[in-house]
């Protein structure tokens, strides 16, 4: 087992990061920007560590900084959470020659599943079922009109790297298609580094499932069952459930089942997301794999019991899952609401600034993961999530009712947060049915 890991992220994660170490008895480094200096999370860390400015293309992103700071404290490994360098096969290439541990996917895998069309290529091979769409990167313009021809309109541009709505363009005509595909590749380039892009079938009332799978590098993989996240706004995630609501069992353990398949294949070591979408008729489509922990994966660690951040960094200190697929039982409903400084109510607009108050919710069943507290100043520079609350209970029925309750206790002010929102979509008669698609949000809002 590694003696110590540095922590090349901040915030909540970071936080998760640290207490998942602890527990193992390693000692951590937590590397923060200057606008992180004050954040209460770094007086839990071993060590921490100024790597730069706010800006993250001169802090968190800056790969020769946090390997500089990775050496002079003398870390065995480097966990980079969620964001940031967690996908970048580079960065896990540049630990590799650093003699760093990089606890996560080596570059190969990475490079077979974390880009969207290799991830594609390498599902058609092992049979997992994809979107029709096109086949690589778009060359020419005229490529791209003619597959949307044949697969039929609306379809959906998206980046090759990245996520989180960038670079995506919905184009329902030739006319918007030939428009958009300068202007997302253009995005993506901005925000990802790469230009590139491709066309795929969309769907209009799709739910989002995704399906969280183990690696080792013993050869093992095995699925920790599915989460639903399907209630986005801008293709980014709000609310998560486990396991998916109304979905049939006998479908979505074929799906779950083929997503450790594809995982196994690629010789992949740590956490792994395999996301679909989902039609009305519950036939399911891979949109991508993330190649690291995700946000939600409280939930499932709920549902399960399995501890998924201790679990990554055991594998990648060489040691076998210590499950088989046939001891992975799903327990009870649990759902997680991202608390965002954002006002939803100006079409989410950022909330940076001192917080104030903060009273945080609790009982049996409830779970706060977050990095802020009272006297914490939010920073302008990064993602607006400052926390995520996570309920668990024996029905889906009763885990909304406890979410309902939990966010009647929490109080953050006086920066707006999404608490508000979350508290009336718990009310919300389409969303206690389960009936959500990926745009019913914004349908919602827009009344």
């Amino acid at each position: 087992m590694f003696k110590r890991v540095l922590i090349a992220n901040r915030g909540e994660i970071a936080q998760r990061i640290m207490r998942a170490c602890r527990e193992l008895d390693i000692e951590t480094v937590c590397v923060y920007s200057t606008a992180d200096k004050d954040a209460p999370y770094l007086q839990d860390a071993d060590e921490a560590i100024c790597i730069g400015p706010g800006p993250s293309k001169d802090s968190y992103l800056n790969i020769s900084r946090i390997i500089s700071a990775a050496e002079i404290t003398d870390v065995d490994a480097i966990h980079p959470g969620y964001g940031f360098l967690a996908e970048r096969a580079d960065f896990s290439e540049i630990c590799r020659e650093c003699k760093i541990e990089f606890i996560g996917p080596s570059p190969e895998a990475m490079g077979k599943l974390g880009d969207k069309i290799e991830a594609k290529r390498y599902a058609r091979a092992a049979k997992v079922p994809v979107f029709p769409g096109t086949e690589g990167e778009i060359e020419e313009l005229e490529e791209a009109v003619e597959v949307a021809a044949e697969i039929g309109y609306p379809v959906i541009i998206k980046a090759s790297a990245g996520g989180g709505g960038r670079g995506m363009r919905i184009c329902r005509n030739e006319a918007s298609l030939r428009t958009n595909v300068a202007k997302a590749s253009q995005e993506a380039l901005a925000a990802f580094g790469n230009g590139g892009v491709f066309v795929e079938k969309f769907l209009e009332h799709a739910r989002h499932v995704e399906v969280q799978v183990l690696g080792d590098k013993h050869g093992n993989a095995i699925h920790l069952w599915e989460r639903d996240c399907s209630m986005q706004r801008r293709h980014q995630k709000i609310i998560e459930e486990a396991p998916g609501p109304g979905i049939d069992r006998k479908k979505i353990e074929k799906v779950c089942e083929a997503a450790a398949k594809l995982v196994k294949s690629a010789e992949y070591s740590g956490a792994a997301t395999v996301e679909f979408l989902m039609d009305e008729e519950q036939n399911f489509y891979m949109l991508e794999v993330n190649t690291r922990v995700q946000v939600e994966h409280p939930i499932t660690e709920m549902i399960t019991g399995v501890d998924i951040v201790k679990m990554s960094i055991m594998v990648a200190a060489g040691e076998k899952i210590p499950y088989k697929q046939k001891d992975v039982k799903v327990t009870g409903h649990a759902i997680e609401c991202r608390i965002n400084a954002e006002d939803h109510t100006k079409d989410f607009r950022p909330s940076a600034g001192l917080i104030e108050t903060y009273r945080a919710p609790g009982g049996l069943g409830v779970r706060i993961d977050s990095h802020v507290c009272a006297g914490y100043r939010v920073p302008p520079n990064y993602d607006s999530m400052i926390g995520k609350l996570i309920v668990h209970a024996e029905t889906r029925k009763a885990a909304i009712t406890r979410a309902s309750r939990a966010l009647h206790e929490f109080k953050v002010g006086p920066i707006n947060t999404t608490i508000p929102l979350h508290a009336e979509l718990m009310q919300n008669s389409d969303f206690k049915e389960g009936g959500v698609d990926i745009h019913y949000l914004e349908r919602l809002l827009k009344g």
